[in-house]
């Protein structure tokens, strides 16, 4: 199953192709666990769709976090899809922790730090009794190491996953260049971020090797980027990468109060900062007794978004988060999945994506009859992405059902 719907999301090119080739490597590496971490921000997300106690929202799931910061936004259902088995059985694990772990601190070691052996002693005894058969063989399956997969949980989750090695991965190539990404961390303001960045960060994007590095698509595929995105990414860039990357890696660094971005700490730690607002709204002591009483609200399943819509009713759905999947599609793809949204969404319903370039493209890819019910919020979107701490991508866009 996971290899077959991966796959049909992944492959466009024909097989004996350049671009093809490309396509089924990602489409390998993609298939185990990528995000840790989603790398969206929650708190952007809830004020582009204004969730309330009568919405339904429809989302990708990624690594789940997301998910369970919606929560505290009070909706009257959060329903998460992914193509990935190793997405799903990490949000069911978030599931069952936040219903049956003791306490807060509990709740915030298993997940915030993620690095001791107490958290196997709380897995096994208050989650794993909870969890379905096939998320249970999950964790308790044996990795290419042949370690527990929840062995993860005591060695730092947020250093493993293709995400999180590819992170580790950057930082040898840092401290290759004799520099220390972790040194952001240390910055009481934001001049003193900047300092940093240019000290420690900036010399790196002007390395021979790098600049030959940001050139090739197949260095993306640990940040989750497909061959189709990594076009729009390069299309972006005006003729240089490593420039591109590196003025995105510039605003993660020197845009946000480190303190409070859980994304460069992600980053250049590999870890979450304390208390407070530099945890996600799911880890925040503030909201976890509501968090607790809502875990229910959640359905997950694994299967594409367009098929998930298929078996909905007309005019149900509120609130569509798609992520960066539209980066991945085709053309008739993103038409099938906007006549679904068509048909499900309420009056007044919202949809939010990211993209790899600036721009939406959904002008160029949708029919103008498709997207006419949809008001395009352009200057809401870029309110928004300006505010999104995650920071690695091109664009942010709101799209609002006509009354």
């Amino acid at each position: 199953m996971a290899n077959t719907l991966v796959r049909d999301a992944a492959l466009q090119a024909a097989a004996v192709s350049k671009r093809g080739i490309l396509e089924r490597v990602f489409a390998q590496l993609f298939e185990g666990l990528v995000y840790a971490q989603i790398w969206e921000d929650p708190e952007v997300d809830m004020a582009a769709l204004e969730l309330g106690p009568t919405s339904r929202l429809v989302t990708i799931a990624s690594g789940g976090c997301n998910v369970m910061s919606y929560l505290t936004a009070d909706p009257m259902r959060v329903q998460a899809v992914d193509l990935n088995p190793a997405h799903v059985a990490l949000l069911e694990l978030k599931l069952a922790a936040a219903r049956h772990l003791p306490h807060y601190e509990a709740f915030r070691g298993f997940f915030a730090e993620a690095d001791t052996r107490d958290n196997l002693r709380l897995y096994e005894r208050f989650i794993e009794p909870w969890l379905e058969p096939a998320i249970r063989d999950y964790w308790n399956g044996r990795d290419l190491a042949g370690r527990r997969r929840i062995g993860m949980f005591r060695r730092n989750l947020y250093g493993h996953g293709l995400l999180g090695r590819t992170i580790q991965l950057g930082h040898l190539v840092c401290r290759l260049h004799g520099k220390r990404p972790q040194r952001m961390l240390d910055a009481c303001d934001l001049a003193e971020q900047r300092r940093l960045f240019e000290d420690e960060l900036a010399p790196v994007f002007e390395s021979p090797f790098v600049r030959r590095l940001a050139d090739l698509p197949a260095a993306y595929f640990g940040l989750g980027i497909p061959p189709a995105q990594f076009d729009a990414l390069k299309a972006d860039a005006g003729g240089s990468l490593a420039t591109l990357v590196r003025s995105r890696v510039e605003r993660l660094a020197c845009d946000f109060p480190i303190q409070e971005n859980w994304f460069a700490w992600q980053a250049f730690g590999r870890r979450y900062p304390g208390q407070g607002h530099g945890l996600p709204p799911y880890l925040r002591p503030e909201n976890f007794e509501a968090l607790r009483a809502r875990v229910d609200r959640v359905d997950i399943e694994q299967i594409t978004f367009t098929d998930f819509l298929r078996r909905q009713d007309a005019r149900s759905i509120d609130a569509y988060v798609l992520l960066d999947a539209q980066d991945w599609m085709s053309r008739a793809q993103i038409g099938t999945l906007w006549a679904e949204m068509n048909r499900t969404a309420r009056s007044g319903a919202r949809v939010i994506f990211r993209t790899a370039g600036e721009d939406t493209p959904l002008p160029q890819m949708l029919a103008p009859a498709t997207l006419a019910p949809w008001v395009y919020e352009e200057d809401r979107s870029l309110e928004l992405h300006a505010r999104d701490r995650s920071a690695i991508y091109g664009g942010f866009h709101l799209y609002r059902l006509r009354d």
